[in-house]
């Protein structure tokens, strides 16, 4: 009997695991990707999807029912060949989720509900990404590409009619979003950034995506500065050629960690005429500041810091988290229709023998019936055809409701059922013997008699 598709996910992310965990199996430093890897494993999955991203690894594997044990045996072996962890080291990080679970969670990673920065939308590329990996190397098929597909599909749905994204809820975001609306629009700005830390990083790509036009970048140590300009087009200074970068600069936005003030009040009034005194937003999101906060006195000159934007994020936290409930809605009811995708895919095996069957049944019993009848006209063979697969559908009509309708309590159980009463497993043998019974159906019935046969009603064995 053919089996079902499991679904399979191990994994680990910023809920559950700490960074020097995660990135023991981030395998960014690989030459090979790890469903490369893995498949030298003999793991019997029949799909596979990996997703890696600086708050979670997870692993997805589709696979046989009897192939489970097999599955967590070469998983462990591959744990602890290529990372060095134990299967028992690793559970305590990790979590191993199965069927409905696993459709559930990629769905709510793919809308942002199980991010770090509830209803972020960065995840959604990523995993899009992941997915055309595993098309590259064939390790997703049918079950992973509508899974993955359906995925996409909800936390498009989730976009549109929740305001999940809504708000900024970062506070480097926040910096962004005020810079934005306090001058109407970053295209041809010049942005500095004092710092080259984490803060400075998720900076760069919000004003990129605002369509600022530089990245200019400050820091300490000038290799950091060079480091995060390689990657974002910018160009680095040490903090030593701050005076001459911020005459150049529209924007700051200063994130280090330095004891005192970068910014004082007589540094930025030595550099307005040089500047000619165009405005000038400052966003201090260091602690302790960076910025010396009597600048706000000097003219064009606008600084927030910390505090300022903390409210915005809370404010846009909790309007975040009411339109999640909203969100979480929509995920489970299109878990619901994932679910029956795929139970009628594990129908679709019994179903297509149950046809089969019933279609050899009606041929022979049509044979005999028009060995009988000599003298039929094409058409009134013809209408006997029909006739006879119109009675076959209708009586197979509820059977086939049955088992896709959950009317039972154990669908597998009623799959088994289905299969022993028509005998589907034994299709095969059965088909032999009926062949068999074609070409020896009458000892008395001569050769050209029974080309005859075949010739008029062709149409029926096609």
């Amino acid at each position: 009997m053919e089996t079902d598709f499991f679904l399979l996910l191990v994994g680990l992310n910023h809920k559950t695991a700490p960074v020097e965990i995660r990135e023991k199996l981030s395998f960014s430093s690989a030459k090979t990707h790890p469903l490369e890897r893995i498949k030298a494993y003999s793991i019997p999955f029949k799909e596979a999807f990996f997703l890696s991203t600086c708050n979670r690894v997870e692993f997805t594997f589709i696979y046989r029912e009897e192939d489970r044990n097999e599955i967590l045996r070469g998983f462990s072996s591959f744990l602890e060949n290529e990372v060095g962890l134990t299967l028992d080291t690793f559970r305590p990080w990790s979590y191993f989720l199965e069927d409905e679970e696993v459709i559930r969670h990629l769905f709510l990673v793919a809308c942002g509900l199980d991010s770090m920065v509830l209803g972020e939308p960065q995840i959604l590329g990523q995993m899009k990404e992941a997915f055309k990996r595993a098309l590259d190397l064939k390790t997703s098929g049918i079950v992973l590409n509508k899974l993955l597909h359906r995925a996409f599909f909800v936390a498009k749905k989730v976009r549109t009619e929740t305001g999940i994204g809504g708000g900024a809820v970062s506070v480097s975001y926040a910096a962004t979003q005020l810079a934005k609306k306090i001058l109407g629009s970053l295209k041809d700005k010049k942005v500095l950034l004092i710092g080259a830390g984490e803060m400075a990083e998720l900076a760069c790509q919000h004003l990129l995506s605002f369509g600022a036009s530089e990245i200019l970048i400050a820091n300490r140590t000038l290799s950091k500065a060079v480091e995060l300009c390689s990657r974002f087009r910018g160009k680095a200074y040490s903090l030593e050629a701050l005076p001459e970068v911020i005459i150049q600069a529209d924007i700051i936005i200063s994130s280090t960690g330095a004891p005192g003030f970068l910014i004082t009040k007589a540094l930025l009034s030595s550099l307005l005429k040089a500047r000619k005194y165009r405005p000038l937003f400052i966003i201090d999101i260091a602690v302790p500041r960076d910025v010396e906060p009597s600048v706000n006195e000097l003219e064009n000159i606008y600084l927030f810091d910390i505090d300022d934007l903390k409210s915005v994020v809370e404010e846009n936290f909790k309007n975040r988290q009411k339109e999640a409930l909203r969100a979480r809605a929509i995920v489970e009811e299109e878990v619901l229709k994932m679910k029956k995708w795929l139970s009628e895919l594990s129908l679709h095996p019994t179903i297509k023998r149950l046809t089969e069957r019933a279609e050899i049944i009606r041929k022979k019993e049509l044979a005999k019936t028009l060995k009988k009848l000599k003298n039929l006209s094409e058409d009134e063979i013809e209408s006997l055809d029909i006739l006879t697969k119109s009675l076959v559908q209708k009586m197979l009509y509820y059977p086939i409701k049955f088992l896709k309708g959950g009317y039972h309590e154990e669908g597998r159980l009623a799959i088994n059922l289905i299969r022993e009463i028509y005998q589907l497993d034994e299709l095969r043998d059965w088909e032999e013997e009926i062949l068999e019974e074609d070409l020896n159906s009458s000892p008395t019935e001569n050769l050209a008699e029974k080309e005859d046969f075949f010739f008029r009603n062709k149409k029926i064995f096609q």
